[in-house]
């Protein structure tokens, strides 16, 4: 029943609405000929099918929710795009590519899985020299990002917060909608209304909050060694 309700919220297409924040983080990338780029924590894939139209590359889409993955399998296959995207299911904790691997990583909502600065380090040895690193983050990493940027040795590119209410306005908003429907649809279902309101417990609190879920992209460079120019964030 829980996979059934989760199913019917159209998460993706609510998420979809994000992907004009996905595309300008990809516009201060450079143009690199053909990219190996990996998608940690792709979910469903909803970045990962934007990636796939603004570049040439080859995508490695890591997760580790088989079912995600499984909608993402669908989304490649009706694409045609097996030979573009390859879906890897593993941890973010435990990943195993041999350093320098990647043009690019690209990471959007794995904040909550792991500190930003455990991102800066730990998937630094990935990145080939001069790679990038793009992350979707937490507002609450911006007070700090200067210092740990510089300390990881990357350069900052380019950075910018999402509006203060695009998370009210371009997901919850849509999702409490969503929920709403449903409630009528399975009001006489008791577990189903439970798994609803558990998601408008969720919808309530940024509705009460809306700064609670500000978001900020970061566009950053690998660099060789600590020559590093910062590019203030103010």
């Amino acid at each position: 029943m829980s996979e059934k309700i989760l199913e019917e919220m159209n998460r993706d297409q609510i998420r979809a609405n994000f992907l004009k924040y996905t595309r300008k983080a990809f516009q201060a990338l450079p143009s690199i000929k053909n990219p190996i780029i990996l998608d940690i924590g792709c979910g469903s894939g909803v970045p990962t099918m934007e990636l796939a139209k603004l570049t040439n590359g080859t995508i490695i889409a890591l997760d580790n929710d088989q079912l995600a993955l499984d909608k993402l399998h669908e989304k490649i296959k009706e694409k045609r795009l097996n030979e573009r995207i390859k879906t890897v299911k593993c941890s973010l904790h435990e990943m195993n590519f041999q350093d320098e691997s990647f043009d690019v990583i690209w990471a959007e909502g794995v904040g909550s899985f792991i500190r930003f600065e455990n991102s800066l380090k730990e998937w630094r040895r990935l990145l080939k020299i001069n790679g990038f690193l793009v992350l979707h983050e937490d507002i609450k990493t911006l007070p700090t990002s200067n210092k740990l940027i510089a300390k990881y040795q990357y350069r900052l590119i380019d950075h910018f917060a999402l509006p203060e209410d695009a998370w009210l306005i371009d997901y919850y908003k849509p999702l409490e909608g969503r929920v709403n429907e449903l409630r009528v649809k399975y009001m006489n279902k008791p577990q189903a209304l439970k798994i609803l309101q558990q998601q408008q417990q969720e919808i309530d609190e940024v509705k009460n909050n809306p700064l609670k879920a500000r978001s900020v992209f970061y566009v950053l460079q690998k660099m060789e060694n600590r020559a590093i120019t910062e590019k203030s964030l103010t």
